[in-house]
């Protein structure tokens, strides 16, 4: 049987919650920002003001996840049987839109520049200071996504990804002006600042594309379901053949995952019987992918569900219909 996974707080010291590094996010934020602005100061560079912007959603982003990380951890209630794991993907989605409204801004800003080009000054302390931001959020970003795989937080890992961009932007920005120094072109400023736009643009279309299909209970992750069938099939073939699952159907909620499945039982098992293979197959499950919470309906053997006959009447109709289109003469 396979070993359970460590918990969260054997892998990583006590103190790396999603909550607390959700707070250092912040306060790295907010010391970056003030980096950025200070080297855009003293050189000003509109592409080290594209950079700066970023920042700025960082700190928001780190906000708003620290927002919903904590509504997250509510357990569950009345009016939320299934919890509030969800609200972590409503902080995906509102960094996503911040990033947006950020890249346009720069697009904007650079757009002003490229038709009237500035000197930048200053450029070895506007380069240092951005390089020392960059290497603090590359750090944390480092640690959030270590984090994110432990926790399996949806907002950590955002985050963290989002993190990694302005690391890839800052980078980008340097080499810029690194450009403009060897060669005197000042437009290479503000065209390196509108590629730092696009690619922050797509940042946050795919956020906005995680978020919502995590809303829309996307399934369980490809090799999560590949784990869950290995189980599956070796408890069927422990019971050499008497037990059969069908009807597996799989959603996320932030980090936890849900499942839902029949098992199929000989007609003169009894109850007790049904009672402890259903017990041996959660703790299998359990032990392939931690954190998940099984519901397992027992039926009889060769039994289906009123569900699953309207589904079967369903797809049969729809085949006759899809036959019918292609005899019918054109």
């Amino acid at each position: 049987m396979t070993r359970p996974a460590a918990p969260p707080s054997s892998r990583l010291p006590a103190w790396m919650t999603p909550v607390n590094l959700l707070r250092a996010s912040i306060g790295v934020a907010l010391l970056t920002i003030v980096l950025k602005m200070l080297a855009w100061w003293v050189s000003g560079s509109v592409g080290l003001l594209s950079d700066a912007l970023e920042s700025f959603v960082n700190l928001a982003g780190a906000m708003f996840a620290l927002t919903m990380v904590t509504v997250a951890q509510r357990p569950a209630d009345d009016c939320h049987p299934y919890g509030h794991h969800k609200a972590e993907y409503f902080s995906s989605g509102f960094e996503g839109i911040l990033i947006l409204g950020a890249a346009m801004a720069i697009l904007w800003a650079a757009g002003l520049r490229l038709l009237q080009p500035q000197p930048v000054e200053e450029i070895g302390w506007g380069m240092g200071l951005s390089l020392v931001s960059t290497a603090l959020n590359g750090a944390l970003a480092w640690v959030l996504l270590r984090a994110a795989r432990v926790h399996h937080s949806v907002a950590l890992e955002g985050d963290a990804r989002h993190l990694l961009t302005d690391v890839w932007t800052s980078i980008g920005v340097v080499v810029g002006l690194l450009a403009v120094r060897a060669t005197g072109w000042l437009w290479l400023d503000p065209l390196v600042a509108i590629g730092v736009a696009l690619n922050i643009l797509r940042e946050g279309a795919r956020l906005l594309w995680d978020a919502s299909q995590g809303l829309m209970d996307e399934a369980m992750a490809p090799e999560q379901l590949a784990q869950v069938q290995v189980v599956l099939d070796a408890q069927a073939a422990a019971s050499g053949g008497a037990v059969q699952f069908d009807g597996l159907v799989s959603r996320r909620a932030g980090a936890r995952n849900h499942l839902e499945l029949h098992m199929h039982l000989p007609h003169d098992w009894t109850l007790g019987q049904a009672a402890r293979e259903r017990r041996a197959v959660e703790q299998a499950l359990l032990h392939a992918v931690p954190g998940l919470r099984a519901t397992i309906e027992l039926l009889p053997r060769d039994h289906t569900t009123v569900f699953e006959v309207i589904q079967a009447r369903r797809e049969q109709e729809e085949r006759q219909q899809g036959q019918a289109g292609e005899e019918r003469p054109a």
